[in-house]
């Protein structure tokens, strides 16, 4: 059902008119009055009877791609391509496979298309990157999406929540009469109310803006006050005349409506409006100056293009701008909805490099960037479309027919933190490019390693309100440790000053951090490798430097027993420095338990016990 607001609502005529015959006759005046589903029986009658040709398999590919059936769709364009060669059937068709998760398959179809119409901007950018497919995949995941109890058995698209108010569309009213492009009811608007916990209220018609034809999708002012909303124009008495078909081909409009206490009135046309054309899918900014939707008028790119509009403050309108070649393709772009901020758009292309069907985009208008891929979730190889979000709320909405049939879905924020790491000279302010830095969750475990760029900057992506640990190191410096407080992002910088190496070094000895062990054990820790690798950088810039490492116990435990543990904690020591290729003869080890204490005390504190409980790497040789 989405498609009346995707695609060319009420003006999508077959190409291949010229091969309509007497045996084609019956199905064709069905397909020019839209009755899709009466359409696709009396071609089906064709193929069962011999009578199929070309012309045929056509016009059944186009029926179930206009109805999104993709499994009909692919085996129908196979049979139409063995005599069609027009561009578009390959490019549906190749739509049609991705749609399946056959990218293989689509991706010839697509060379196919693009031989066909090398200047088509689509046809350059598959050939620019045919193989995208695994980039989107591998995107990073920001959201989870689930069902909600807004979906019925009926198509439900296009939900967007204002206040605690979630307005959508939908085909569910079961007394209206059916409509013969999908066989379901003409489309409505209807409310539900979101409590504070995220549970939705039975939805209710919103009957002063429905008539007896197609309507919605709405959009809101920041009061609450105003409302834009898609229409039909026969609401206005607007259409064109197919005399050859009794037919009457009305348009998607834009009309405005005002609310009195609780009811919308006041409706009136947008002066954009036209019967040659259609306007929809509305999404009004913020700051109520710029109302965005979608259109085939004149100046599109493709079939259906992105345009804004400016909204004058004494209600006038200006002239309608198209989005340009960053949003819109030769494909078809639609469901526009503007972020709070004005500048963020989400929509929905056809005509983009997607996983299939129509997939969800964002752009930062701003920046004038090409726009990108919002990934999966949001996006799989169906239809996914109308992306809708309330900052106030943190929850948003997607409609997509990845159940099988138009589902209006919840999506949800995956907290974040983009955790941005400067390294630099803590001495000179330096910036310290390829230094090896690693982040750290609250076990010590590393979760990813990277080394910084040019800029000396490292960034991670990690879970809000948890710690971390930033380690950074470079050769001719001393490794340090910066904590990464909790955070709800959406992004925390940290700085990492790094000391050169020979601030460790004094006549004496190597001053390390603590050097921790596992209770009852001798294995050097993630913690202590990290030090560690600080004296064998020392080492290696003092080829004659021999070391003499001491390890200590506090005075918990038989003497026996802490000689014996501090012996294998020393001689573990040693070993992990030989095996980052110091030669054995310039590092030796030895266990003192606790015969050397650094602070004797009969009751030793928590903090006099960490005091003792130490390793000492002394400079037997310089």
């Amino acid at each position: 059902m989405r498609n009346l607001y995707i695609a060319l609502s009420f003006a999508a005529i077959s190409s291949s008119i010229c091969a309509q015959n007497n045996d084609t006759k019956a199905a064709d005046k069905l397909y020019n009055r839209f009755e899709y589903v009466k359409a696709a029986a009396e071609y089906q009658k064709l193929v069962d009877n011999g009578k199929a040709d070309g012309y045929v398999y056509k016009q059944l590919a186009d029926i179930y791609f206009n109805m999104f059936n993709t499994a009909e769709a692919t085996k129908w364009y196979a049979r139409a391509v063995e005599t069609d060669q027009d561009a578009e059937t390959y490019y549906r068709y190749a739509q049609m496979l991705k749609a399946n998760g056959k990218y293989e398959d689509a991706n010839k179809q697509m060379a196919k298309f693009a031989s066909l119409a090398p200047n088509d901007q689509r046809a350059k950018t598959f050939k620019e990157n045919p193989n995208y497919v695994p980039k989107i995949l591998g995107k990073r995941v920001e959201y989870t999406v689930d069902n909600t109890t807004l979906s019925s058995d009926k198509s439900e698209f296009a939900a967007v929540l204002y206040t605690n108010d979630v307005y959508f569309t939908s085909a569910r009213n079961g007394a209206r009469k059916n409509y013969g492009w999908t066989d379901e009811p003409f489309l409505d608007v209807y409310k539900s109310v979101r409590s504070d916990n995220g549970t939705l209220a039975e939805p209710t018609l919103v009957a002063e803006i429905n008539t007896k034809f197609h309507d919605g999708p709405v959009t809101i002012s920041a009061d609450g006050n105003t409302m834009y909303f898609s229409s039909d124009s026969f609401r206005e008495k607007s259409f064109e005349k197919d005399k050859s078909n009794h037919l009457k081909l009305s348009r998607n409009n834009l009309f405005i409506a005002t609310k009195t206490g609780e009811t919308w009135g006041n409706i009136k046309s947008l002066p954009f409006n036209s019967k040659e054309y259609s306007t929809s899918n509305p999404s009004l900014s913020r700051d109520g100056k710029t109302l965005y939707f979608s259109s085939n008028m004149p100046g599109s790119i493709g079939g259906v293009d992105i345009w804004k509009v400016a909204v004058n403050a004494d209600g006038t309108f200006g002239t309608p701008e198209n989005l340009g070649a960053n949003v819109n393709t030769e494909g078809n772009e639609s469901f526009p909805f503007i972020a709070d901020d004005n500048t963020t758009l989400y929509f929905a292309s056809s005509g983009k490099q997607g996983l299939g069907g129509y997939d969800v985009y964002m752009i930062d208008l701003a920046k004038g960037t090409a726009a990108e891929n919002m990934g999966k979730p949001i996006n799989t190889e169906k239809d996914d479309f109308a992306f809708t979000f309330n900052k106030d709320k943190n929850t948003g909405f997607l409609s997509s027919n990845r159940n099988g049939n138009d589902d209006i879905l919840s999506v949800t924020p995956i907290c974040g933190v983009d955790v941005m790491v400067v390294v630099t000279n803590a001495k000179t302010g330096e910036i310290l490019a390829n230094a090896k830095v690693a982040i750290l969750d609250d076990k010590n475990n590393v979760i990813a390693t990277e080394i910084s760029n040019d800029k000396g900057e490292v960034s991670y992506r990690v879970e809000c309100d948890k710690t971390y640990t930033i380690q950074a190191s470079k050769d001719g410096f001393e490794g340090n440790a910066f904590p990464v407080g909790k955070s709800k992002g959406p992004k925390t910088n940290v700085k990492a000053p790094l000391n050169p190496i020979e601030v460790i070094i004094t006549e004496t000895e190597v001053i390390l951090n603590p050097i921790f062990f596992e209770f009852d054990k001798s294995n050097i820790t993630q913690q202590g490798a990290f030090e560690l690798d600080k004296l064998v950088q020392v080492m290696v810039n003092n080829p004659n430097m021999v070391i003499l490492a001491k390890s200590h116990t506090d005075r918990r435990g038989g003497d026996k027993y802490n000689m014996i543990l501090s012996e294998r904690r020393a001689q573990a020591t040693v070993q992990y420095i030989i095996s980052k290729g110091i030669d054995a003869s310039r590092i030796s080890g030895k266990g003192m338990g606790e015969t050397e204490p650094k602070v004797v005390c009969d009751k030793c504190t928590q903090e006099e016990h960490a005091q003792n409980r130490r390793s000492e790497f002394l400079i037997v040789k310089k």
